[in-house]
């Protein structure tokens, strides 16, 4: 039986391939590409070129030089962070992932599932080149070339996709098969540990040297590597290749419904959502033990559920506490606390701040939960700010103190502005959890470099902005560097209980004036 759909075209529904059927539904998509589309986009590309090419050209000149043996093992320990981080985004998206049509028709029909999933395949290994070539190109910046920089640049760059490739390999392998599971976990594990391990190099004299020495192998030793990883890189590459024909339909389905989602939410332009989305995936079908809450207070007792939800994934605790060395790592890779670090500090700070806001979050999109239990708004807020003034003010003061056992940081009691600091890192966290959605229809800025719309600046920079207020006597000290932090300290404490005090009062009365008066619901009232 044939169906005959448009001239030309001849789907043979026993001899049907995967081009055939795509032909068929090409045929059905409005207009087909003209020379001007193709013109468009090779013309897009080529302009991406040029304007990439006066950067790339200044780093491949500054990459001839000697390593620095201070700055290498901290530079490599943040390369290994990024290809681990690469790694662990790769197997959050899937990574086999389809689009929607295709995953609910192609993907469930007789058609060969790896001419179905060819064209993500193809994706995969296009962005793995790119990410390797970037690692690459990164690690050799790092260790810099003393000689034969046209080759040493080769090898790094090998060397740079072998790993992503061979790495994304084996992800889409445990993806197929739970047997290739605790290998993809082995290899973050192994990353994760090196990178540690570089990263006490750069804070200890003999293990500095032996980086130094990695910078300076022989060209021909990086070159046997070099082959070897590439050729270990294809083998993965290949037998991730035949793996697509028996992947599993439900694992396939699953990846693509978390990137519908994600690209949803993009679209959109609601970065909250994807928040949500990854909240439920995790917890969905997970069997949890029920266990007696402790006697507690009305609004502590509200405020428990935070805790006990943090304390089942002690998985982002490890995460917070690993990620409590990059700013050390990234001022000794830098040579100084500039911008770029005191911008990773407070990052940093506050990321740990909100992975303890979703009760938060919960009451300003709903908040009759707290209404039947009879806890005023000011009361909820003042209990559920304990947990992220001690994620953030806990990261904030183990981070300091890393920097000042490196060296990063002057002399003094450092580690102090962490607990002090702790009280507006939760304002900051509180206000970001009870913010409304984008507004798409505030006014665009026109600027010299373009459009901006408000709507999205507006969004990401509610409850940063209480944040970085609550912690300017930190900032004006790791910018200015004084002899004394006494004077800085003092202003930290009175800074950081100010903006937490003011916020509680002013967020607490005006929901209460809100519910009270116009009895709106969650979208209507002031969740400032």
């Amino acid at each position: 039986m044939v169906v005959n759909t448009a001239p030309g075209v001849d789907v043979d529904q026993g001899t049907a391939t995967v081009r055939s059927v795509r032909a068929f539904v090409g045929t059905r998509r409005g207009a087909p590409v003209s020379w001007l589309d193709r013109y468009v986009r090779l013309f897009g590309l080529a302009m991406l070129l040029v304007v990439l090419a006066q950067p790339f050209s200044s780093a491949l000149a500054s990459l001839s030089r000697q390593a620095d043996p201070w700055r290498a093992g901290a530079g490599l320990a943040l390369v290994m962070l990024a290809y681990a981080g690469l790694l662990l985004a790769a197997r959050a998206i899937g990574p086999v992932a389809l689009p929607a049509a295709d995953a609910a028709w192609l993907l469930l029909s007789p058609l060969h599932r790896r001419g179905v999933l060819g064209r993500t395949a193809t994706i995969l290994l296009v962005g793995s080149v790119l990410a390797g070539v970037a690692l690459g190109v990164g690690a050799l910046a790092v260790l810099g070339a003393p000689d034969l920089l046209a080759l040493r640049l080769a090898i790094a760059v090998i060397l740079g996709v072998s790993a992503s490739v061979g790495g994304v390999a084996l992800t889409v392998l445990a993806q197929s098969s739970q047997s290739w599971q605790p290998w993809s976990n082995a290899v973050v594990v192994v990353t994760a540990l090196l990178a540690a391990v570089a990263a006490l190099s750069a804070a200890s004299g003999p293990t500095r040297r032996f980086v130094a020495e990695i910078a300076n192998v022989p060209a021909s030793h990086g070159a046997a590597v070099a082959a070897l990883a590439a050729v270990s890189a294809a083998l993965l590459g290949w037998r991730a290749w035949s793996a697509l024909a028996g992947i599993p339909a439900r694992a396939v389905l699953s990846a693509s419904t978390r990137a519908g989602h994600v690209g949803t939410a993009a679209v959109g332009m609601d970065p909250s959502a994807l928040t949500w989305i990854a909240e439920d995936n995790h917890w969905r079908g997970r069997t949890l033990r029920s266990r007696p809450w402790p006697s507690l207070p009305a609004p502590l007792a509200l405020a428990w559920q935070d805790w006990r939800r943090l304390g089942r994934r002690p998985g982002r605790l490890a995460t917070l506490l690993g990620g409590t060395a990059l700013p050390a790592l990234a001022a000794l890779a830098a040579g100084e606390v500039g911008a770029v670090v005191t911008g990773v500090v407070f990052a940093g700070a506050l990321t740990a701040a909100t992975a303890g806001i979703s009760g938060a979050r919960r009451d300003g999109d709903n908040p009759a939960l707290a209404r039947l239990l009879g806890v005023g708004a000011r009361a909820a807020l003042a209990a559920r700010s304990l947990l992220p003034a001690l994620l953030g003010g806990g990261w904030l003061t183990v981070a300091l103190a890393f920097m000042s056992l490196t060296g990063a940081l002057g002399t003094g009691p450092w580690w102090l502005f962490g607990p002090l600091a702790a009280p507006a890192l939760a304002a900051g966290g509180l206000r970001m959890a009870r913010r409304n959605p984008i507004d798409h229809s505030m006014p665009v800025i026109e600027t010299g470099g373009g459009a901006i719309p408000t709507g999205p600046l507006v969004w990401g920079l509610t409850g940063v902005d209480l944040a970085v207020l609550g912690c300017l006597p930190l900032t004006l000290a790791l910018g200015l560097h004084p002899s004394s932090l006494a004077g800085f300290l003092a202003a930290q404490a009175l800074a950081g209980t100010a903006v937490l005090l003011g916020y509680l009062l002013r967020a607490g009365s005006a929901r209460n004036r809100t519910t009270v008066c116009s009895g709106r619901g969650p979208r209507g009232a002031d969740r400032r």
